[in-house]
């Protein structure tokens, strides 16, 4: 790892100045700052103004290594001059003490797969390493309000990882008629310092109500943050598994190509600064499901999100415009806003040569699931498998024959009637999951009514 340099983070709205009653950010924050605020003020989300760079010798020692030493040597590129070596130790141990598969299907193509986590899902990774980074942030004697988005695992992930943390409550937005019984059931029982919120709308919905409140002057006095992915510190820990992946499968300087089934677009970031960091990282492959304004910018090079978003059975990534689509713009040299507007496009050259995108339909996803259990006797979730079909149409489409690694996000029995229904077979339980159905506790219901949400946020959240 090379010499730790500062690293501050600034706004991507700092240059845009054509949204009414927003003011650009023009400064600069520290990552605690940046992690207690969750975004900007100008309603632009933190970036580091510099990318360190990752030693092809560290990474391959990391081969055969535990994750958390991986968890580690990102850790310190990044926050070595705030946080001392013994606490990030401590932080990547405490949050990465579950097994971390990597599935082959056949020899140059793998499945990682990180749905082994306490919710089964890869939004554990992010999530326990930022609560405990959050606690070690939090100011003595301050209460943080964390408020989250979520259109599936995010919220049981997020709410998981900071129950009981003390001095830090959470409120979960989810749409209610677009999660599993199983995610409901996860989110709606969390309890103790956490409350789920039942929202009768979209997933877009959910995330501009929190976005809404975290830009109003009259809820500043709660202390709100994010643990969503416009919160920088839920991007940093998802760097870690593709440098962990890598060293674990390539030679040295190999180049590889991953697959990231991509919603919000915060697991595909981390991919792409993994790659900035100095990972050879050939294309990085994001499919998409029916929300395809992604691959349709791709194709076309002009943007317009889907509003409103479609619903599709992998619901965790029914977004219409990604949130973090606007850190995708501002390293390619664009910028676009929360509302979907585009300042600046980016170098769409430069986007091609690395990214590749493309759409899976619900029928595409389902026959995924089949054949590749049919064939290789793996089995994915819709998720998973739109990731797997979105390789496969870049396979077709470029013959590319590197090592390539796709990531399956959820674990199967999350989703355990499409799965029964497609496979003729019940999907094990992982540990995580089991006594699930023994939970008690109930959501909150809600319109999205935006005064109406912060009305309930007033009469509930604690200041101290």
């Amino acid at each position: 790892m090379e010499a730790q340099m500062t690293i501050r983070y600034y706004s991507t709205n700092r240059r845009v100045k054509t949204i009414p009653g927003i003011a650009p950010f023009a400064g600069s924050v520290s990552f605690k700052e940046a992690l207690l605020a969750g975004q900007a003020p100008d309603e632009g989300l933190f970036m580091p103004d510099t990318i360190p760079t990752l030693a092809m010798s560290d990474i391959i020692a990391l081969r055969e290594k535990p994750y958390w030493q991986a968890a580690l040597l990102v850790a310190q590129s990044f926050l070595s001059e705030e946080f001392s070596p013994a606490v990030l130790e401590e932080i990547v141990k405490d949050a990465y003490n579950y097994p971390v598969p990597l599935e082959a299907v056949y020899p140059r193509a793998f499945i990682l797969r990180l749905d082994q986590g306490p919710t089964a899902s890869f939004k554990d990774f992010a999530a326990r390493m930022m609560a405990r980074l959050m606690s070690h942030s939090r100011p003595e004697g301050e209460r943080i309000n964390i408020l989250v988005a979520t259109s599936g695992d995010t919220g049981s992930a997020v709410g998981e990882a900071y129950k009981g943390v003390a001095g830090i409550d959470v409120t979960i937005l989810y749409p209610a008629a677009e999660v599993s019984a199983m995610q409901k059931k996860q989110l709606d029982t969390i309890g103790g310092n956490v409350q789920a919120v039942s929202v009768d709308g979209k997933f877009d919905d959910c995330q501009n109500l929190v976005k809404e409140a975290f830009s109003d002057p009259e809820l500043v006095r709660f202390n709100l943050s994010s643990a969503n992915s416009i919160n920088f510190g839920r991007i940093l820990p998802q760097i870690v598994y593709y440098v962990w992946a890598y060293a674990q499968l390539a030679g040295a300087g190999e180049e590889v190509v991953f697959c990231v089934p991509s919603g919000n677009f915060g697991n595909a970031l981390g991919c792409e600064y993994a790659r900035r960091m100095g990972l050879p990282v050939e294309k990085l492959v994001m499919p998409t499901n029916e929300n395809d304004e992604f691959p349709v910018f791709l194709a076309t090079g002009r943007y317009a999100k889907v509003s409103p978003s479609r619903a599709c059975i992998s619901n965790a990534m029914n977004v219409g415009h990604p949130s973090n689509l606007a850190r995708f713009f501002e390293l390619y040299g664009g910028t676009v806003d929360r509302t979907g507007v585009v300042h600046c496009y980016p170098d769409l050259g430069q986007m091609r040569r690395r990214i590749y995108s493309v759409s899976i339909t619900d029928e595409q996803t389902r026959r995924t699931i089949r054949s590749v259990y049919d064939r290789y006797r793996v089995v994915l979730e819709q998720h998973g498998a739109v990731g797997w079909a979105g390789l496969e149409s870049y396979w077709r489409e470029t013959g590319d024959t590197r090592l390539a690694v796709c990531l399956e996000t959820a674990h199967p029995a999350k989703f355990p009637d499409e799965i029964k229904n497609l496979l003729g077979i019940e999907p094990a339980e992982p540990p995580s999951m089991k006594g699930l159905a023994r939970r008690e506790g109930e959501a909150i219901s809600m319109t999205g009514n935006y005064a109406s949400f912060k009305k309930y946020l007033q009469s509930r959240l604690k200041i101290t």
